[in-house]
């Protein structure tokens, strides 16, 4: 639980060091330079969140594979969120789907267990 707390903590540091920009004030009207230094600023904060997350997640018996797909839905459920309330962007019927296999792939990915030797 731990684990998932810090990735989903991670990703919204990350979101918005990627996605921010597009609508915060903070971002407007400066040199693309320095936005890019200002995403590094608060990406910093994701990898500090993102490390100890991966490295808990891996000595708790998380697989790489796990921990992956596992930051993947967090990132789109983080994302989803950040759109609505920071963009204003709708989630529409196609993006819903598109979430909808993205989530069936998780499922294929671990509801499956490894042939022997594997």
């Amino acid at each position: 639980m731990k684990t998932l707390l810090l990735l989903t903590a991670s990703n919204i540091f990350m979101t918005f060091a990627w996605y921010g920009q597009l609508k915060l004030e903070v971002f407007k009207g400066k040199p693309i330079w320095l936005v890019i230094l200002m995403a590094w600023g608060i990406a910093f904060f994701e990898y500090c969140l993102m490390v100890p997350a991966n490295r808990l997640g891996a000595a708790q018996g998380m697989s790489g594979y796990q921990l992956k797909i596992a930051q993947e839905v967090i990132t789109l459920t983080v994302f989803v969120v950040f759109a609505w309330l920071v963009l204003g962007e709708r989630l529409r019927w196609n993006h819903a789907v598109s979430f909808a296999l993205i989530l069936l792939a998780v499922w294929v990915a671990t509801a499956f267990k490894p042939a022997d030797g594997a």
